[in-house]
């Protein structure tokens, strides 16, 4: 899996900086085929992202049987809660900051991009919020009749979308992303965000760490134990993540560090690691939010509206808790509500595609450093209900 992250980062980056410098000095009829070759993968990219809603949202509500113990219950709201707490932190601290950047918008002074040479449409079966209820109620249903049978055709089907999005989507997805940056670049936009991008990564990371902070404080005020002895061993986890960035590679490590600490059960954390290295993903989302509002800012002259942010906000705790350790996944699976909720083109979402997964690392690095926090209130609470991992 490493392997395959690093390859993709590498590829992502190479179209980037090759997209740039093809757009910079490209010919008009040149830019025509980019346009059109850009236009064509976006129509394949968006035709897939409701069949990734459906093949990741489903099975794993269909997993929540009705009879699911209390631990899994806790550790799944626990999980949203945090993930919806990091992206109204992120989203506020947006409307604060955005506005006072120096960024300058895709209106102003931009060159025209030459017409396609044709369009081609291909509209999805469905629209994303469609599938976002199918996906639901599918999911919801299985697990309320027990249907074994139907459980394992959604765990097959899931099987298909992955290798949908690992044949198709991940092969096309460094080619999407140069093209969108060669117009960017022939455009004249590009140029002038570099510092702002900066900018925000490093205020994205900062809100990680505060993120963090507060998770570990509700973790030790809840649970009466010292937070400290727990994340003082997530140091090798913290650079794992950064290294590899995945949740799954890292956790071998993680549950090293998290074994260290003598506040947690055993118990707990052999049952709250390894789920909340599929679940929890508060940094993925403080970074994708924050991220969104930028590129709004940059591309259309605007913020999202609060009730757009709100919307979306709430979605996405779902999405992150649905789309569980897969390279790519997550991110792929929002890009439906970065389109619906949002409005953004296909420009927009191969932008918040790069961008994200350039600094990607930092925020798995927040997700399973905050699994320790979440693992910490499961272990106050498994001791004060005197319960058992598996009760």
């Amino acid at each position: 899996m490493k392997k395959v992250l690093n390859s993709l980062i590498f590829k992502l980056l190479v179209g980037v900086f090759l997209g740039a410098f093809i757009g910079i000095y490209s010919p008009f009829w040149l830019m025509n085929l980019i346009v059109t070759v850009k236009s064509v993968l976006s129509q394949i990219i968006f035709f897939i992202v409701p069949l990734i809603i459906i093949g990741f949202i489903a099975p794993s509500i269909a997993k929540l049987k009705s009879n699911a113990s209390k631990l899994l219950t806790l550790a799944i709201l626990l999980a949203y809660v945090s993930s919806v707490g990091a992206a109204t932190l992120s989203a506020v601290a947006g409307y604060s900051i955005i506005p006072h950047l120096t960024i300058s918008t895709a209106a102003e002074g931009l060159r025209e991009l030459p017409k396609l040479i044709f369009d081609l449409q291909i509209p999805p079966v469905m629209s994303v919020m469609s599938a976002l209820l199918l996906s639901i109620v599918l999911g919801l249903a299985t697990a309320w009749t027990k249907a074994d049978m139907f459980e394992k055709l959604l765990d097959q089907f899931q099987d298909i979308v992955l290798a949908v999005v690992s044949k198709i989507v991940i092969p096309i997805l460094p080619v999407f992303i140069g093209t969108t940056f060669a117009t960017l670049a022939y455009e004249g936009s590009i140029t002038k965000q570099v510092p702002v991008f900066l900018s925000v990564i490093l205020i994205v990371i900062v809100g990680h760490f505060l993120w963090m902070a507060l998770l570990y404080g509700v973790a030790g005020a809840y649970s009466g134990k010292n937070p400290a002895r727990v994340f003082k061993h997530y140091g090798p986890a913290y650079l794992t993540a950064v290294g590899t960035m995945s949740s799954a590679a890292t956790l071998p490590v993680a549950l090293t560090s998290a074994r260290k600490s003598d506040v947690l059960r055993p118990d707990i954390i052999d049952f709250g690691i390894p789920l909340f290295a599929n679940i929890h993903l508060c940094g993925s989302v403080l970074t994708e939010t924050f991220f969104v509002m930028t590129v709004s800012q940059i591309l259309y002259g605007k913020l999202p509206s609060v009730t757009s942010m709100v919307v979306f906000i709430l979605l996405l705790g779902i999405f992150a808790i649905g789309a569980p350790g897969v390279p790519g996944g997550t991110v792929m699976a929002s890009l439906g509500l970065i389109i619906s909720v949002l409005g953004f083109d296909e420009t927009g979402t191969a932008l918040m595609l790069t961008i994200f997964a350039l600094q990607d690392s930092f925020g798995t690095a927040c997700n399973v450093t905050g699994d320790g926090a979440l693992t910490l209130i499961l272990t106050g609470f498994a001791e004060k209900h005197h319960l058992k991992a598996g009760s």
